[in-house]
């Protein structure tokens, strides 16, 4: 983990959500005014392990973040993946006690920008006029990620493997507005993520492509078939 300046990459921020309506000028005064600062992580380093206290909300600049839940046993199952411009920990900042119930972990090396959540959700004594933005801000990319938890329970209360899958490309495809798209996941993460066995995961994923249901190239899936 290293820390870097919070100045350097001032031009990477425009374009996140959280910060929309907030004008490049007024950025740097809402870092300083937050005592927000930056960290990188290598790619497998954990961010934040379960029961830590969070109190900071974290905003990915470059990476990926996998929100992961272990049991006793060491059995890991991914239950978000948040990528660059999204946000996580902001689920556990602001409920009624700050220690997180999941781990963080960098899905590949990761560029993340922390911002204190009470500094976040309380104006500063200046008022500034841009504080309160990012407030509504944030409480709208909460309900997205609430939104985001519930797709994955409705994944996982799919009775069969395909049922899983299926469920999975048909929320990707409307997050990409297209029946061909990208994911982040590899193979193993993608078990992860859908409760799975990795071997039964990839022999329905071939069964389904024979069928001309969808073509894949490693992480690029086409859907070819709708029911």
């Amino acid at each position: 983990m290293t820390k870097v300046s919070i100045s350097d990459h001032l031009h990477d921020y425009s374009q996140i959500p959280l910060f929309a309506g907030i004008e490049g000028k007024d950025l740097l005064s809402v870092f300083q005014c937050l005592g927000s600062f930056i960290k990188t992580y290598q790619k497998g380093e954990y961010i934040l392990l379960s029961e830590e206290k969070v109190r900071c909300v974290g905003v990915i600049l470059e990476g990926t973040v996998k929100m992961i839940k272990e049991d006793l046993w060491g059995n890991k199952t991914i239950l978000a993946v948040m990528e660059q411009k999204e946000l996580f920990g902001e689920l556990f900042a602001c409920g009624n006690t700050i220690a997180a119930t999941v781990t963080f972990v960098a899905g590949k090396d990761t560029r993340v920008l922390y911002l204190p959540f009470e500094g976040v959700m309380h104006s500063c004594t200046k008022s500034c006029l841009f504080h309160h933005r990012l407030i509504e801000n944030m409480v709208t990319l909460i309900a997205d990620k609430s939104v985001q938890l519930m797709e994955k329970l409705e994944i996982t209360t799919k009775k069969t493997l395909r049922e899983k899958i299926l469920c999975f490309l048909d929320n990707q495809a409307r997050k990409h507005n297209s029946r061909y798209f990208t994911i982040s996941m590899g193979r193993i993460e993608l078990a992860e993520y859908l409760c799975a066995d990795r071997s039964a995961l990839t022999r329905e994923l071939n069964l389904m492509k024979t069928e001309g249901i969808i073509d894949f190239d490693k992480n690029t899936f086409k859907i070819l078939r709708l029911f």
